[in-house]
């Protein structure tokens, strides 16, 4: 779905008219109608201000243009699962499993690797292989990455 379609869609489910919209978000009604129409598409600060008010990603506004994964396990992100800053608004580098309250659950990476192996590990996988498989994906992310945790 294009962005102008998203807009549209989450504008008209949550019961607002463009002028209600606009009014909310601090634009006129001319702009919401140029982004429904695909004319024009919202600003940085814009998206999000509506990303704050109907409650998804900058990402979800833009058509899901890139697949984001946590930057800390790796694992694939979805609105339900991005985490969000202590202002309530969305760090989409993050799961809310591993960033909660603006601080990460987990401080070392063999921290995090012993939790993977113990719930991740099954019948094809076993702990042993699991951590191996983590202990080479996990440094390549952002937050393994830095030097300072």
């Amino acid at each position: 779905m294009e962005t102008k379609d998203i807009l549209l869609q989450l504008r008209t489910q949550h019961g607002l008219s463009q002028d209600a919209l606009a009014e909310q978000i601090h634009v006129t009604r001319q702009a919401v109608s140029r982004w429904e129409t695909g004319d024009t598409i919202p600003n940085t600060e814009t998206l999000k201000l509506l990303s704050k008010q109907f409650d998804v990603s900058i990402n979800t506004l833009l058509g899901a243009p890139r697949t984001l994964i946590c930057q800390c396990c790796g694992m694939p992100l979805e609105d339900s699962s991005i985490s969000r800053e202590p202002d309530g608004t969305f760090n989409e580098d993050y799961c809310k499993w591993c960033y909660t309250d603006g601080k990460f659950v987990y401080k070392e990476l063999g921290e995090l690797l012993d939790f993977l192996a113990s719930h991740m590990s099954n019948e094809s996988w076993s702990p042993e292989q699991v951590r191996t498989y983590f202990e080479a994906q996990l440094p390549k992310l952002k937050h393994w990455s830095q030097e300072e945790h």
